[in-house]
């Protein structure tokens, strides 16, 4: 039994990569779990605001929920090609301070996924994830890449994942990603 927490990289009420993420949290295998983790309410970085305020409650909320869980999921956006400003600030703050970096992130495991319009799905933000992922000491895990292209015919207006295709993929890569979680022995 795992339990993972899913984070969408996107603060659109309609986002592509949300719908994805309720299309992970539908493919979990029984007795494992997908909490939703938010990025919403988490403010510009500011290392002022850190030395005066301390760490804002909502990126204290996600932190608290990764370190609670087994395995973390990412599931990013891809903007300009590379990771979305918003989705890395919140990462920043949840790695704040340096001594929370070996509760929160430190040997646990990661997988990364993601959805876009564009025909290339999100290599180039999943591809820029990496050396985060490797300066925050995760483990990710590889087995089944999984980069979902022109999510407008993959999801119907109300955003349900609606290619067969895709959620062959989407099950594939969950029931992968649990299996390594579960092995991983956290």
């Amino acid at each position: 039994m795992a339990k993972i927490i899913g984070v969408s990289g996107s603060l659109r009420r309609g986002s592509f990569n949300t719908a994805l993420l309720r299309a992970a949290v539908a493919a979990v295998p029984a007795g494992s779990v997908i909490e939703v983790g938010s990025i919403s309410g988490i403010p510009l970085y500011d290392g002022d605001v850190e030395a005066k305020d301390g760490i804002p409650v909502a990126a204290r909320m996600l932190q608290d929920q990764i370190a609670a869980a087994d395995g973390l999921l990412l599931v990013t956006p891809e903007y300009n090609n590379s990771i979305p400003g918003v989705f890395k600030n919140a990462i920043d703050w949840v790695s704040r301070p340096p001594s929370e970096v070996p509760r929160v992130f430190n040997g646990r495991p990661v997988a990364i996924m993601g959805t876009s319009p564009g025909r290339f799905g999100t290599l180039l933000s999943q591809t820029a994830w990496l050396p985060v992922v490797r300066t925050l000491g995760m483990r990710p895990w590889y087995g089944s890449p999984l980069y979902v292209s022109e999510a407008r015919k993959v999801f119907d207006p109300s955003g349900d994942l609606i290619d067969p295709v895709i959620r062959e993929r989407v099950t594939k890569f969950v029931h992968g990603f649990v299996e390594f979680v579960e092995q991983s022995g956290r």
